[in-house]
């Protein structure tokens, strides 16, 4: 048997299976959520089965611009801590929001987090965020739900926030 940086040939392929395992492990809770919810659920179904956990693995995607920590500032886009209940283009004094956007107006609900997630584009056309969004729907209620832990309010009850 040959030796490739200390792992025999003959075990890579088990180590293969056993990563593809814990990956479809990882999924039959998404894949239960998904049963649960038929063919169209609306915004509200999918809050209800929203796992803020798994949005915060998801919003390793947004960290490359974003923060969500209680004064960790800005990036390339404004920090996120506590905007669920803002208004639209405000969650930063220092960020330099788009006209685009400031003229949205508005609360960031979670059902206008959910629309721009899905598009942020088509939300405010002209915004410079230049991210195509997310188009799974319950990937989108779990990062809504892990915003809404990010927050003063949500404090005791927050997950360990990505910078």
């Amino acid at each position: 048997m040959r030796f490739i940086h200390g792992i025999e040939r003959m075990t890579r392929p088990v180590h293969l299976l056993a990563i593809t395992g814990l990956v479809a492990a990882c999924s039959d809770d998404d894949q239960a959520r998904r049963r649960s919810l038929g063919d169209s659920p609306s915004f509200g179904a999918l809050m209800q089965v929203a796992d803020a956990g798994r949005g915060g693995r998801l919003f390793g995607q947004c960290a490359a611009c974003h923060t969500v920590r209680m004064g960790a500032g800005d990036r390339n886009g404004p920090g996120l801590y506590d905007v669920v209940g803002k208004p639209v283009a405000s969650n930063s004094r220092r960020f330099g929001y788009t006209g685009a956007l400031r003229s949205v107006g508005g609360l960031w609900t979670p059902e206008r987090l959910d629309i721009w997630l899905a598009a942020p584009a088509r939300f405010a056309p002209g915004t410079s965020m230049a991210f195509r969004g997310v188009p799974d729907p319950l990937d989108r209620a779990d990062i809504v739900a892990y915003l809404q832990t990010q927050s003063s309010a949500g404090a005791a009850e927050a997950l360990p926030s990505r910078p």
